[in-house]
């Protein structure tokens, strides 16, 4: 199990610009579900997410 949490970082940190893509798609559908009730606790969320991924937040 552990060789594939290390493919699974290595991939991750080798396409963290599509991983950052994809949580903040994520993000906005959870947001878009909770009807905005949530939208401040969702971005920490998924900011505290695309920290942990790759280098860092990719975003502009």
């Amino acid at each position: 199990m552990s060789d594939f949490l290390n493919r699974a970082k290595d991939l991750a940190d080798r396409h963290d610009d599509k991983v950052d893509q994809a949580l903040d798609k994520a993000g906005e559908q959870a947001d878009k579900r909770t009807g905005g009730k949530h939208s401040e606790q969702i971005d920490k969320g998924v900011d505290a997410a695309q920290q942990r991924t790759g280098q860092g937040d990719t975003r502009p």
